[in-house]
């Protein structure tokens, strides 16, 4: 079992090292974005997703929020399946 245990561990810590630097490329990118690029984003995604009859366009969500464990931002993008 120790050596499941091992592999596990080291993948969380891959996706975590993944998450971080997936974390800073947003935000280093967010530095030159409009105001109002989280609407203009969402308006895009429903004309996308719009075209397929699976996704529920009515609650697709696009924010930017800060990151829990530090003063980072993310994009965070939301896009529904239907019941």
């Amino acid at each position: 079992m120790g050596l499941f245990n091992f592999w596990k561990k080291k993948k969380n810590s891959s996706a975590q090292e993944a998450k971080k630097r997936l974390t800073m490329v947003l935000e280093y990118e967010r530095k030159n974005l409009p105001p109002n690029f989280a609407d203009r984003l969402k308006e895009d995604l429903i004309t996308i997703f719009a075209k397929y009859n699976i996704f529920d366009i009515s609650n697709i969500e696009v924010e930017i929020k800060r990151a829990e464990s530090d003063t980072t931002e993310e994009l965070w993008i939301s896009i529904p399946f239907k019941e």
